[in-house]
């Protein structure tokens, strides 16, 4: 099933179970999900990657924000957003763990020929492509650079 009617038929149980912080959650990924299909030049709908793509930055702006929360003391909207963020992981791929993505660089690294820190820029463009979803950015670029400087 489509992201886009999983989430409009758990819009509806959100309704029906009266979960206020669900259903904004819910109703900000379908509003992104309709930005994206009626942006110009799209084809009207979203391939599984783009979804993916387009929840992960969600997650990534909901973090950004409930961290800048925490630094100035609002617990209010920090729970706001960690909520959101709850929500919308749900429809994410399961995260690797650390070990799981250091594996799968060692791999990277083999095969594009890596041999030192200079080479990074190759295995991010490879591991960006593979690991889109399942690992954040800024994990997989950490690992990366411990990787290459050992």
């Amino acid at each position: 099933m489509p992201l886009k009617q999983r989430i409009e038929a758990d819009i509806k149980q959100a309704m029906l179970a009266k979960d206020k912080d669900g259903l904004r959650a819910l109703r900000a990924i379908k509003a992104l999900i309709l930005l994206e299909e009626t942006k110009e030049g799209a084809s009207g709908e979203l391939a599984a990657e783009d979804e993916t793509k387009l929840l992960t930055k969600a997650v990534k702006q909901r973090r950004d924000s409930a961290e800048i929360y925490r630094t100035q003391n609002r617990p209010d909207l920090l729970e706001a957003e960690l909520t959101e963020i709850a929500v919308i992981e749900r429809y994410l791929p399961q995260q690797l763990t650390e070990e799981e993505v250091k594996a799968r660089l060692r791999e990277i690294i083999g095969r594009v020929g890596a041999k030192s820190p200079a080479d990074l820029g190759k295995v991010m463009g490879a591991a960006t492509k593979e690991l889109a979803g399942l690992a954040e950015g800024k994990t997989i670029s950490a690992l990366a650079k411990t990787l290459l400087g050992e």
